[in-house]
């Protein structure tokens, strides 16, 4: 029998068979469209194993397929590249390294000034009235702080100079500020006058002093005493304090003081009778332990007692001399 012989006497079956198939399928998309529907975003218990990728970036025949290779570039240009290029790394730029040979012969530092230095063992401890350029007045900065863009290195004495001094970094140069510049030293940018061939007896009959100088009359004028812890101080007083730190503090040494391993007071030394200091009533020795009630045990504190001292109308100073407590007050008028 012939194929069209048994295709005639089947053709009921074939017919059959091939709708019962086209059925079939058809069923199965249904299923798959309604399943996907409901479960959209869900992971399916028979979905395939996620996309393996060889080493070196080559399909293993079982990843999802995508169209980000395409979507992500001009398929008409092959010159160009993706149309949208991965990030670049941002680079990190190696911090520049300070290079420290002589650091007590580095060069001063051009428009910044030093009022007044205080030196602890402990860094943090260590403060100075610097006035930086455009600014119109002095402030209290500490090791890290900005002072018209150099960073404050260090802050303490400079024995080669005998001076106490700030050390300033910028990028990898260091340059200091001296707060005491002796006589004889040049001044940067103007030449040093020359030596007399021979110098007049008047002149090597004694070095000049080096001790502190008496507070001026017309401040001292305006310092009145009420009593051993009781004074009238005239408000044009304060003003010449600020503005002419570094002379009239030249003849105290202050020294943080601790005691159990926490600072407890500021020491000073180097207090005479006829200074600004011992003016206002305190003497050689006192510890300075706090000012209108801010603990000078705390270097943040005793910055904002300075920064508050220009508008002060009433200061209490309480010290500790020779093992006594000592209350001051000052009325500012």
């Amino acid at each position: 029998m012939d194929l069209d012989s048994l295709v005639k006497k089947y053709f009921a079956g074939v017919v059959l068979c091939l709708v019962a198939m086209a059925a079939y399928f058809q069923a199965a998309g249904a299923t798959q469209l309604f399943g996907a529907a409901l479960g959209a975003g869900a992971p399916s218990a028979s979905a395939p194993p996620e996309a393996v990728r060889a080493p070196g970036g080559f399909a293993t025949g079982r990843e999802g397929k995508s169209a980000e290779p395409i979507i992500a570039r001009n398929p008409f240009d092959s010159v160009t590249g993706p149309l949208y290029p991965k990030p670049e790394d941002a680079v990190v730029p190696t911090p520049t390294e300070l290079v420290v040979t002589d650091p007590l012969g580095a060069p001063g530092c051009d428009g910044v000034q030093v009022f007044i230095v205080t030196e602890s063992t402990d860094p943090l401890w260590s403060v100075a009235a610097l006035q930086g350029p455009g600014e119109s007045h002095p402030r209290m900065r500490r090791v890290g702080d900005d002072v018209g863009g150099k960073q404050v290195a260090f802050i303490g004495f400079n024995p080669r100079e005998n001076s106490p001094s700030v050390w300033f970094q910028s990028g990898a140069t260091l340059c200091q500020t001296l707060l005491f510049r002796s006589q004889s030293a040049p001044t940067p940018g103007v030449p040093a006058a020359p030596a007399p061939a021979t110098p007049a007896p008047a002149e090597s009959a004694a070095p000049p002093s080096r001790g502190p100088s008496p507070l001026p009359a017309e401040i001292a004028s305006k310092i009145q005493k009420v009593s051993d812890t009781e004074f009238n101080v005239d408000r044009a007083v304060v003003d010449k304090i600020l503005e002419n730190q570094a002379e009239l503090m030249r003849s105290a040494r202050i020294v943080p003081e601790s005691k159990d391993g926490k600072v407890v007071g500021i020491r000073m030394f180097g207090i005479r009778p006829d200074t600004l200091l011992g003016t206002l009533g305190m003497q050689n020795g006192d510890r300075l332990e706090s000012i209108n009630g801010f603990n000078m045990s705390s270097p943040e504190k005793a910055l904002e007692a300075y920064a508050r001292l220009r508008t002060a109308t009433n200061l209490n100073v309480k010290l500790n001399r020779r093992g006594s407590p000592v209350s001051i007050d000052y009325r500012i008028k």
